[in-house]
Protein backbone atom coordinates (compact mmCIF):
# COMPACT_ATOMS: atom_id res chain seq x y z
CA UNK A 1 0.00 0.00 0.00
CA UNK A 2 1.43 3.75 -0.58
CA UNK A 3 1.61 5.84 2.19
CA UNK A 4 -0.54 8.73 0.60
CA UNK A 5 -3.81 5.99 -0.57
CA UNK A 6 -6.71 7.15 0.99
CA UNK A 7 -8.31 5.19 3.59
CA UNK A 8 -10.78 7.01 4.54
CA UNK A 9 -13.46 9.36 2.52
CA UNK A 10 -16.26 10.68 2.60
CA UNK A 11 -18.38 13.82 1.06
CA UNK A 12 -19.50 16.34 3.77
CA UNK A 13 -23.08 18.21 2.70
CA UNK A 14 -21.97 21.35 4.91
CA UNK A 15 -18.94 22.48 3.00
CA UNK A 16 -19.50 20.66 -0.13
CA UNK A 17 -16.07 19.29 0.30
CA UNK A 18 -14.76 15.51 0.27
CA UNK A 19 -12.59 14.78 3.29
CA UNK A 20 -9.87 12.69 3.39
CA UNK A 21 -7.17 10.56 5.20
CA UNK A 22 -4.30 8.48 3.65
CA UNK A 23 -1.96 5.88 5.44
CA UNK A 24 0.79 7.66 6.05
CA UNK A 25 2.41 6.68 9.38
CA UNK A 26 -0.05 4.68 10.33
CA UNK A 27 0.79 1.81 7.69
CA UNK A 28 4.01 0.93 9.16
CA UNK A 29 2.52 1.34 12.58
CA UNK A 30 -0.35 -0.85 11.90
CA UNK A 31 1.89 -3.12 10.30
CA UNK A 32 3.66 -3.89 13.82
CA UNK A 33 0.68 -3.89 15.55
CA UNK A 34 -0.26 -6.57 12.71
CA UNK A 35 2.41 -8.58 14.02
CA UNK A 36 2.48 -8.24 17.73
CA UNK A 37 -1.22 -9.64 17.77
CA UNK A 38 0.13 -12.25 15.48
CA UNK A 39 2.31 -13.18 17.31
CA UNK A 40 1.05 -13.00 20.89
CA UNK A 41 -2.14 -14.33 20.08
CA UNK A 42 -4.15 -11.79 22.17
CA UNK A 43 -5.31 -8.19 21.38
CA UNK A 44 -3.81 -7.19 25.26
CA UNK A 45 -1.42 -4.64 24.02
CA UNK A 46 0.66 -4.93 27.08
CA UNK A 47 2.87 -7.45 28.15
CA UNK A 48 1.71 -8.20 32.18
CA UNK A 49 3.98 -11.46 32.14
CA UNK A 50 1.00 -13.50 33.24
CA UNK A 51 -1.43 -15.61 31.21
CA UNK A 52 -3.27 -13.01 28.80
CA UNK A 53 -7.31 -12.76 29.05
CA UNK A 54 -8.71 -16.14 27.47
CA UNK A 55 -11.20 -13.42 26.02
CA UNK A 56 -8.79 -11.20 24.45
CA UNK A 57 -7.06 -14.14 22.90
CA UNK A 58 -7.67 -14.49 18.96
CA UNK A 59 -8.14 -17.98 18.51
CA UNK A 60 -11.91 -17.16 17.70
CA UNK A 61 -11.32 -14.91 14.85
CA UNK A 62 -10.15 -17.92 13.15
CA UNK A 63 -12.60 -20.16 14.06
CA UNK A 64 -16.94 -19.87 13.42
CA UNK A 65 -16.95 -16.49 14.11
CA UNK A 66 -14.05 -15.34 11.37
CA UNK A 67 -12.22 -12.55 11.25
CA UNK A 68 -12.55 -8.86 12.28
CA UNK A 69 -11.29 -4.98 11.13
CA UNK A 70 -8.97 -3.71 12.88
CA UNK A 71 -8.03 0.31 12.83
CA UNK A 72 -5.07 2.77 13.78
CA UNK A 73 -5.18 6.29 13.65
CA UNK A 74 -2.17 9.18 14.26
CA UNK A 75 -3.21 12.03 16.15
CA UNK A 76 -1.31 15.01 16.67
CA UNK A 77 -2.22 16.43 20.13
CA UNK A 78 -3.06 20.25 21.21
CA UNK A 79 0.58 20.00 22.30
CA UNK A 80 1.90 18.81 19.93
CA UNK A 81 2.80 15.33 20.09
CA UNK A 82 2.02 12.04 18.28
CA UNK A 83 -0.62 9.88 19.60
CA UNK A 84 -1.54 6.47 17.94
CA UNK A 85 -5.36 5.43 18.20
CA UNK A 86 -6.33 1.18 18.29
CA UNK A 87 -9.76 0.27 17.49
CA UNK A 88 -11.34 -3.03 16.76
CA UNK A 89 -14.91 -3.31 14.69
CA UNK A 90 -17.67 -3.80 16.86
CA UNK A 91 -17.67 -6.23 19.92
CA UNK A 92 -14.51 -8.09 20.76
CA UNK A 93 -15.34 -11.52 22.03
CA UNK A 94 -19.10 -10.05 23.32
CA UNK A 95 -16.80 -6.62 24.39
CA UNK A 96 -17.36 -3.39 24.03
CA UNK A 97 -14.96 -2.07 26.02
CA UNK A 98 -10.77 -3.45 26.07
CA UNK A 99 -7.89 -1.59 28.05
CA UNK A 100 -5.63 0.22 25.19
CA UNK A 101 -8.59 0.13 22.64
CA UNK A 102 -10.92 2.74 21.66
CA UNK A 103 -14.86 2.69 22.49
CA UNK A 104 -18.04 2.72 20.74
CA UNK A 105 -19.80 6.00 19.50
CA UNK A 106 -22.46 4.99 22.51
CA UNK A 107 -22.54 4.59 26.63
CA UNK A 108 -22.52 0.99 26.98
CA UNK A 109 -24.57 0.84 30.02
CA UNK A 110 -27.59 2.39 28.14
CA UNK A 111 -26.55 0.30 24.92
CA UNK A 112 -27.07 -2.69 27.58
CA UNK A 113 -30.07 -1.33 28.88
CA UNK A 114 -31.78 -0.61 25.89
CA UNK A 115 -30.89 -4.10 24.54
CA UNK A 116 -31.65 -6.30 27.12
CA UNK A 117 -35.19 -6.48 27.51
CA UNK A 118 -36.13 -6.54 24.15
CA UNK A 119 -33.69 -8.54 23.12
CA UNK A 120 -34.63 -11.28 25.54
CA UNK A 121 -38.31 -11.37 24.27
CA UNK A 122 -37.38 -12.02 20.88
CA UNK A 123 -34.79 -15.01 21.83
CA UNK A 124 -37.89 -16.21 23.38
CA UNK A 125 -40.14 -15.76 20.69
CA UNK A 126 -37.55 -17.47 18.36
CA UNK A 127 -37.67 -20.62 20.34
CA UNK A 128 -41.32 -20.76 19.95
CA UNK A 129 -41.23 -20.54 16.59
CA UNK A 130 -38.50 -23.21 16.23
CA UNK A 131 -40.53 -25.52 18.36
CA UNK A 132 -43.76 -24.82 17.09
CA UNK A 133 -44.96 -27.14 13.91
CA UNK A 134 -48.44 -24.92 13.41
CA UNK A 135 -48.00 -22.46 10.33
CA UNK A 136 -50.93 -20.41 11.84
CA UNK A 137 -49.02 -19.93 14.98
CA UNK A 138 -45.66 -19.64 13.48
CA UNK A 139 -46.55 -16.68 10.92
CA UNK A 140 -48.00 -13.82 13.92
CA UNK A 141 -44.86 -14.89 15.99
CA UNK A 142 -42.55 -13.98 13.15
CA UNK A 143 -44.49 -10.91 12.81
CA UNK A 144 -44.33 -9.72 16.21
CA UNK A 145 -40.21 -10.64 15.67
CA UNK A 146 -39.57 -8.88 13.03
CA UNK A 147 -41.80 -5.91 15.07
CA UNK A 148 -39.53 -6.12 18.10
CA UNK A 149 -36.68 -5.98 16.13
CA UNK A 150 -37.26 -2.85 14.04
CA UNK A 151 -38.15 -1.67 17.10
CA UNK A 152 -34.97 -2.42 18.87
CA UNK A 153 -32.63 -1.14 15.61
CA UNK A 154 -34.09 2.67 16.04
CA UNK A 155 -33.69 2.83 19.41
CA UNK A 156 -29.96 1.65 19.33
CA UNK A 157 -29.58 4.01 16.91
CA UNK A 158 -30.83 7.02 19.25
CA UNK A 159 -27.97 5.87 20.96
CA UNK A 160 -25.03 6.93 18.64
CA UNK A 161 -23.45 10.39 19.61
CA UNK A 162 -21.17 11.26 16.20
CA UNK A 163 -18.81 14.15 17.26
CA UNK A 164 -17.01 15.91 14.17
CA UNK A 165 -13.80 18.12 14.67
CA UNK A 166 -15.96 21.70 14.67
CA UNK A 167 -17.85 20.24 18.35
CA UNK A 168 -20.74 19.36 15.96
CA UNK A 169 -22.88 16.29 16.93
CA UNK A 170 -25.04 14.44 14.47
CA UNK A 171 -27.67 10.90 14.87
CA UNK A 172 -27.07 8.33 12.67
CA UNK A 173 -30.56 9.35 11.34
CA UNK A 174 -29.37 12.78 10.33
CA UNK A 175 -26.41 11.17 8.35
CA UNK A 176 -29.04 8.50 6.90
CA UNK A 177 -31.52 10.83 5.56
CA UNK A 178 -33.68 8.49 3.46
CA UNK A 179 -33.54 5.85 6.08
CA UNK A 180 -32.22 2.29 5.40
CA UNK A 181 -29.23 2.59 7.71
CA UNK A 182 -27.16 -0.61 7.25
CA UNK A 183 -26.57 -3.13 10.21
CA UNK A 184 -23.67 -2.22 12.13
CA UNK A 185 -23.53 1.65 10.90
CA UNK A 186 -21.12 3.28 12.88
CA UNK A 187 -19.10 0.13 14.79
CA UNK A 188 -16.36 0.12 12.13
CA UNK A 189 -12.52 1.06 13.05
CA UNK A 190 -12.71 4.33 11.35
CA UNK A 191 -15.97 6.05 12.89
CA UNK A 192 -14.84 4.89 16.42
CA UNK A 193 -11.09 6.37 15.94
CA UNK A 194 -12.44 9.73 14.22
CA UNK A 195 -14.72 9.63 17.32
CA UNK A 196 -12.43 9.31 20.17
CA UNK A 197 -10.17 12.05 18.49
CA UNK A 198 -12.68 14.76 18.15
CA UNK A 199 -13.78 14.26 21.90
CA UNK A 200 -10.49 14.31 22.89
CA UNK A 201 -9.07 17.44 20.68
CA UNK A 202 -6.75 15.54 18.68
CA UNK A 203 -6.18 16.09 14.80
CA UNK A 204 -6.19 13.16 12.87
CA UNK A 205 -2.75 12.85 10.62
CA UNK A 206 -3.59 9.35 9.04
CA UNK A 207 -5.27 5.93 9.08
CA UNK A 208 -5.36 2.14 8.18
CA UNK A 209 -7.52 -0.77 8.74
CA UNK A 210 -6.26 -4.22 8.53
CA UNK A 211 -8.43 -7.91 8.71
CA UNK A 212 -7.38 -10.79 11.36
CA UNK A 213 -8.26 -13.63 10.95
CA UNK A 214 -10.57 -16.53 8.46
CA UNK A 215 -11.42 -14.53 5.62
CA UNK A 216 -15.46 -12.80 5.87
CA UNK A 217 -18.08 -15.06 3.99
CA UNK A 218 -18.21 -12.98 0.97
CA UNK A 219 -14.49 -13.89 0.60
CA UNK A 220 -13.74 -9.89 0.14
CA UNK A 221 -11.38 -9.66 2.96
CA UNK A 222 -8.23 -11.78 3.99
CA UNK A 223 -5.76 -11.95 6.88
CA UNK A 224 -3.43 -9.16 7.15
CA UNK A 225 -4.15 -7.36 4.37
CA UNK A 226 -5.11 -4.12 4.33
CA UNK A 227 -8.37 -1.97 3.38
CA UNK A 228 -9.72 1.13 3.52
CA UNK A 229 -13.16 2.27 4.85
CA UNK A 230 -16.40 0.92 3.45
CA UNK A 231 -18.45 2.50 1.31
CA UNK A 232 -21.96 1.53 2.36
CA UNK A 233 -21.31 2.32 6.34
CA UNK A 234 -18.72 4.12 6.58
CA UNK A 235 -18.64 6.87 3.60
CA UNK A 236 -21.89 8.89 4.59
CA UNK A 237 -20.36 9.19 8.33
CA UNK A 238 -17.00 10.49 7.30
CA UNK A 239 -17.58 13.18 5.13
CA UNK A 240 -19.40 14.63 8.57
CA UNK A 241 -16.86 13.04 11.03
CA UNK A 242 -13.47 14.37 9.17
CA UNK A 243 -15.10 17.86 8.57
CA UNK A 244 -12.73 20.68 11.06
CA UNK A 245 -9.94 18.44 11.16
CA UNK A 246 -7.50 21.89 9.76
CA UNK A 247 -9.05 23.64 12.76
CA UNK A 248 -9.54 21.00 15.65
CA UNK A 249 -6.94 22.73 17.80
CA UNK A 250 -8.09 26.06 16.89
CA UNK A 251 -11.71 25.43 18.22
CA UNK A 252 -10.49 23.38 21.56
Amino acid sequence: MHTDFPTATGFCPRCNTTHRLTAGHSYQYGQKLLEQISKSGTIELVNTGREPDSQLKTDFLFGKARGKMFGVLECEAASGGTIYLHAFSGQYNDLWLVNGWVGPLFDVQQWQDTNYMTEKEIKRLTRQINHSRQSAVIAPLKKIRKQLSRKLMKEIHRLYAIQNFLGKTATLSQLFPRGNIPTGTGDCCGPKLLNHAAKHNLRPLSMVEFYIGRENRSSTKHHGHFYSSCLEKCEPLLGFMLCGVKECHDTG
